[in-house]
């Protein structure tokens, strides 16, 4: 299985198959709770959407004869959570790399508590913005650190579907929202927005009390210098005595590869230690500024598809169609298709692999988008008339229908494909010297977009401002196309290998040949015969 170099004191796998210790049932459920985290992020894109159209929330926000939120006040109640998560991404990267990955998600969950209790706390605008700006920064913390940390551990035949389950905690997040929202939405008092706010801080301690419990990153204790932390750490993660071979194997081809990738790059300080994340370049596929840009543009194309259109504003917009009678049931039963249908994705990463995974969910909603902006713009959303109550009434019905039912099957699709593949990726291509600062601006890269896209879209779709209606699902639509191109020409396949194999084929072949790489040796084993020459 293995050898030890008589010389050097290295255990090197000979069968490349063995390069990482087998795993025991710790394993899993280690990276099954970790991503726990992911509902901080769904709880709260689907409370919020939820809380926007109650009438006691908007009459509280906007004044006691409003009936809908001011665009300006729904953009920047949505959005100000964002801002907080870009910036916290970014602080998390230097926290992970200081302090460690576990301590780094700890306090992201009491940051996140604060910034819960402030809104909890809020009776207007001002507060609850100042809390969901904390809040931001706390979830900044968590979701950058928590997919870095689950790529470290998880064993390399099933990492992608336990990243996988990052996002499916994100949409049983945002189904508890939805529900909860759903049951207070007609209460005529504060508890109607209170209550689906306060909840969150549940997620925060039950995330923050167990990581308490979890090793760190051995790779974090790689790129520290501690190996003997390292080795116990890895002996945790995979269930094996510390100092078993198949750990002593493992724990050698990670250091290899960290010690391969130290004389590559140069010491530098602080600021030049991000800059590492832009060296290289561009048309280099193996160039650290080549794996940046493809993280930050990974996590942009995964905004752009505009799923979060759908999760944040369908209830107000559906609501303002009126062509839907009950729009908080409707945004719950899209809620409800996103958590049934991410599971699949975990059989789907692992059979079918990342790219062609992103290629085909790409080309799924593409169609689906389309189709939804056609229909409505002919004979469905866009086509009412005033009704009893003086309401407004779609004037086909059935037309309305299938829009509602292409939305759905476009759900299906990003939640099979770029939903967890996106966040799967971004975990996987850097090399440990850049990767806690990688994760952390591509993360960074996800809630900017999120920012951009809660500012503009009451403006796109309000009828005082572009009441785009049904039209504002041709832009989806084209920016879903261009992510085909961006996934067939850009994005390589990493299904089944170690993160130190990764580095080696984006190293070696380009993104649109990486799902035929295979690999030849190991850092551990091109490290003995380094050595061996230089004492020969």
């Amino acid at each position: 299985m293995s050898k030890q170099d008589a010389e050097t004191g290295v255990v090197a796998a000979e069968n490349l198959d063995r390069v990482e210790a087998p795993v025991t049932w710790r394993t899993y459920a280690m990276c099954v709770f970790a991503s726990f985290g992911g509902i901080f992020f769904g709880y709260d894109s689907g409370y919020i959407g939820g809380v926007q159209g109650m009438d006691y929330f908007i009459k509280m926000i906007s004044g006691p004869d409003a009936k809908e939120l001011l665009p300006w006040q729904a953009s920047l109640i949505v959005s100000i959570l964002s801002a907080g998560t870009f910036c916290g991404s970014l602080i998390a990267g230097d926290l992970a790399d200081y302090f460690g990955r576990r301590f780094t998600i700890v306090v992201g969950s009491a940051v996140f508590i604060v910034g819960v209790a402030l809104q909890t706390a809020s009776a207007g605008l001002v507060l609850l913005v100042i809390g969901r700006a904390v809040a931001g920064v706390g979830v900044g913390f968590v979701s950058a650190v928590i997919v870095l940390y689950m790529s470290e551990i998880a064993p390399k035949k099933v990492r992608g579907a336990i990243v996988s389950g990052y996002q499916f905690c994100i949409t049983i997040g945002l189904l508890l929202a939805s529900c909860v929202s759903y049951g207070t939405e007609n209460f005529e008092n504060s508890g109607s927005y209170r209550i689906p706010i306060a909840l969150q801080m549940l997620w925060a301690l039950i995330l923050g009390i167990g990581l308490m419990f979890l090793p760190e990153s051995p790779r974090y204790f790689i790129k520290k210098g501690k190996v003997e932390e390292a080795r116990k750490a890895l002996g945790r993660v995979r269930g094996q005595d510390p100092n078993s071979h198949y750990v002593e194997a493992e724990l050698n081809e990670i250091r290899a590869n960290h010690e391969y990738e130290k004389r590559l790059t140069p010491e530098t300080g602080y600021i030049g230690s991000w800059l590492l994340c832009f060296s290289g370049s561009v048309g280099l596929a193996s160039s650290n500024v080549r794996k940046t840009l493809l993280g930050i543009t990974l996590q942009m194309m995964q905004q752009w598809t505009g799923v979060n259109f759908v999760f944040y504003y369908s209830t107000i917009f559906l609501k303002g169609t009126g062509a839907v009678s009950d729009p908080f049931l409707m945004s719950l039963i899209f809620t409800l298709v996103n958590v049934l249908s991410t599971p699949f994705s975990f059989w789907f990463v692992e059979r079918f692999g990342r790219r062609s995974m992103l290629l085909w969910g790409a080309i799924g909603m593409t169609v689906c988008e389309f189709i939804v902006a056609i229909i409505g713009v002919t004979v469905g959303f866009n086509h009412t008339h005033i009704g009893e109550g003086n309401v407004a009434v779609a004037n086909n019905i059935s037309a309305v229908n299938a829009q509602i039912a292409f939305i759905a099957i476009y759900i299906v699709f990003f939640a099979t494909t770029w939903g967890p593949g996106a966040w799967v990726l971004i975990g996987e291509i850097f090399p440990l010297s850049i990767r806690s600062r990688g994760v952390a601006l591509s993360t960074a890269s996800n809630w900017f977009w999120n920012f951009i896209i809660g500012f503009i879209t009451p403006y796109l779709v309000g009828t005082q401002y572009a009441n785009m209606q049904s039209s504002v699902f041709f832009l989806w639509g084209t920016l879903c196309a261009t992510c085909i191109v961006y996934a067939y020409f850009l994005v390589p396949e990493t299904k089944g290998l170690t993160l130190e194999q990764v580095d080696q084929m984006l190293d070696e072949v380009s993104p649109r040949k990486s799902a035929a790489w295979k690999p030849t040796t190991t850092y551990a084993s091109m490290e003995q015969k380094e050595e061996k020459q230089t004492t020969a």
